[in-house]
């Protein structure tokens, strides 16, 4: 997915009905649902930003912490092969597993994304 919308820290999806002939989308990165749509972009983008406040208010409201995409954790599987061979690399550069694949993530992912 290349379109994202960013407000107050928050990631929005922006899809198109083609049938409906409406925009739509949903708060990404978290696992609370947050839509909104619009019938034009300017409305969609507006719709977003008031779904982030409305959500924002409600979980305060409600009293409870409001899900953040990007806790700084994820689980991937990756296989016991790559594993013993990460855990290798990751000793012979004298780096834990994690600083060695954190490295190694920077690298690659740092010339696919504009922030």
């Amino acid at each position: 997915m290349s379109d994202l919308m960013h407000y107050k820290g928050y990631y929005g999806s922006v899809h198109l009905d083609q049938e409906e002939l409406i925009f739509h989308g949903k708060l990404e990165y978290i696992r609370d649902l947050v839509s909104y749509e619009g019938n034009t972009a300017k409305q969609l983008k507006s719709a977003f930003e008031e779904a982030v406040d409305d959500y924002l208010a409600t979980c305060k409201q409600r009293q409870v912490e409001p899900e953040i995409p990007f806790k700084g954790s994820l689980n991937v599987r990756i296989g016991k092969e790559l594993h013993r061979r990460i855990a290798i690399a990751a000793t012979n550069g004298d780096l834990s597993i994690n600083s060695y694949i954190k490295a190694i993530l920077e690298k690659g992912v740092d010339k696919r994304i504009d922030t």
